[in-house]
């Protein structure tokens, strides 16, 4: 029988109006509490004169009004989530709504000193840490024990980059191109540029992790690389970021980090001495062929292959390849023979491009920035990935055996996350109240609901 996956939950939160809602009235609103989840209604005048309404099932876990503070949307939607990561799963959160509904606001916050005022990430970083930090260290007193103590302290690693376009960009490495491809191994893999290193070695280095020991070097680390983020003209928003931002928070330690540079290492011995083995193999093989006026190849009789220097490259190849799985296998025995059952266990939060709605009419034209020809390509394609997001929610959700992560780089990056066991996902609605905007607004709710009913937020069966 196929693994029924956890239900994906939906969340919906109203911002208040803001400056950015020029004089535009507020919509009318409503929540209806049904047996297990609510359901929203909105209405509008504002066009026309005319009454447009909308409502949708009964899929939202929990709906928060423009009042609610940080500190309670955590409380209700990530705290409960802290032991399954102190367990050793990934919990997934996604922030969905047009620009300017307070999806930044939501995941990362404003006034980052404030408790009550951090977002999602930062509070979540704030309660690891304070989890990890709980935890009783047994170790002996003895040296020898204090060197393996100090390899089994457990910090926080956070990667955090932008995908955007085809391609995913670094915000750790002064937000170098990498690219998202699919291995041998099944794997995304999201690499940067190659480097060739002073004794011949190739080095691709994955996206940068920086471990971080405190809560406040946490906060400083991310909120640095969220300042970094790609921002453009948006239909709605005029500081709209036209990118996904991916952060990733990893409980690790440091035999851990220094098992997976390990890896790196070996992997770069190999590319060199990989490619001459390669390289010796055709060329010897070459040699021994001749090529006939009528275009076919004939054994040269005036050239015997050098068969020792083949193997002799070939053994090299097969040295790192060995030194290579060693170092793999190093690392998959740190989770094997882990003290602690966090070790591994992982956040995960993802701030959605703003989508993209053309249809609003002229309600508020005079006040949206023009585009250009590029910002609207992206705009599409932002679409685009959220468009595949949906089509992989839903289909893990209805426990289909093929699911399409192929579809978008977004949802290549999110696959390992998705696949994670003793997980959970959810996503955020972020909504205005502003009445120009009810056609952004019921697109954003449609979505939500779509995802709900799919994912048996409904509660059917």
């Amino acid at each position: 029988m196929a693994e029924r996956h956890s239900l994906f939950k939906v969340y919906a939160r109203w911002r208040p109006l803001n400056a950015s809602d020029s004089s535009a009235s507020e919509l009318e609103r409503g929540v209806a509490r049904h047996e297990k989840n609510h359901s929203i209604s909105v209405s509008s005048t504002s066009s026309s004169n005319r009454l447009r309404t909308w409502k949708s099932g009964a899929s939202f876990a929990e709906v928060f009004s423009e009042c609610a503070l940080n500190s309670h949307v955590f409380g209700s939607v990530v705290a409960p989530t802290i032991p399954q990561v102190m367990n050793g799963g990934t919990c997934n959160f996604f922030a969905y709504g047009h620009s300017g509904s307070g999806k930044t606001h939501t995941i990362v916050g404003y006034n980052h000193e404030e408790e009550e005022y951090l977002g999602m990430c930062l509070a979540a970083a704030r309660d690891l840490f304070q989890a990890v930090n709980g935890i009783p260290n047994s170790m002996s007193d003895r040296p020898e024990c204090k060197e393996d103590e100090e390899k089994e302290e457990l910090g926080v690693v956070v990667r955090l980059y932008e995908v955007r376009g085809k391609c995913a960009y670094d915000l750790f490495n002064n937000g170098v191109e990498c690219h998202v491809r699919e291995g041998a191994d099944g794997q995304t893999h999201v690499r940067g540029q190659t480097e060739i290193l002073q004794d011949g070695k190739v080095r691709v280095r994955p996206i940068v992790a920086v471990p971080c020991w405190s809560f406040s070097e946490f906060r400083k680390t991310v909120l640095s690389g969220f300042n970094s983020r790609t921002t453009g003209s948006s239909s709605v928003h005029d500081e709209s970021s036209r990118a996904h931002a991916v952060l990733e928070l990893e409980v690790i330690n440091k035999a851990l980090l220094e098992a997976r540079d390990a890896v790196i290492e070996r992997e770069s011995e190999l590319v060199p001495v990989g490619k001459r083995a390669t390289d010796v193999h055709i060329a010897e093989h070459s040699k021994a062929l001749i090529r006939q006026p009528d275009g076919r190849y004939i054994q040269n009789p005036e050239y015997k292959v050098n068969q020792a220097l083949i193997d002799t490259t070939e053994a090299a190849k097969k040295e790192c390849e060995v030194r290579l799985q060693a170092a793999q296998d190093a690392v998959a025995n740190c989770f094997k023979t882990r003290r602690h059952a966090c070790l591994g266990g992982k956040f995960v939060f993802v701030d959605l491009a703003g989508a993209e709605f053309f249809d609003q009419g002229t309600a508020n034209s005079a006040l949206r920035p023009k585009q250009t020809a590029q910002e609207q390509r992206q705009g599409r394609q932002i679409n685009t990935d959220l468009f595949a997001l949906k089509e992989v929610i839903r289909a893990r959700a209805a426990n289909q055996a093929r699911i399409p992560f192929r579809a978008s780089p977004l949802t290549m990056v999110l696959r390992s996350h998705f696949l994670a066991t003793n997980g959970c996902s959810s996503i955020m609605l972020t909504l205005s109240p502003s009445d120009a905007q009810f056609v952004a607004t019921v697109n954003t709710l449609k979505y939500g609901n779509l995802i709900g009913e799919a994912g048996g937020a409904t509660g059917k069966d």
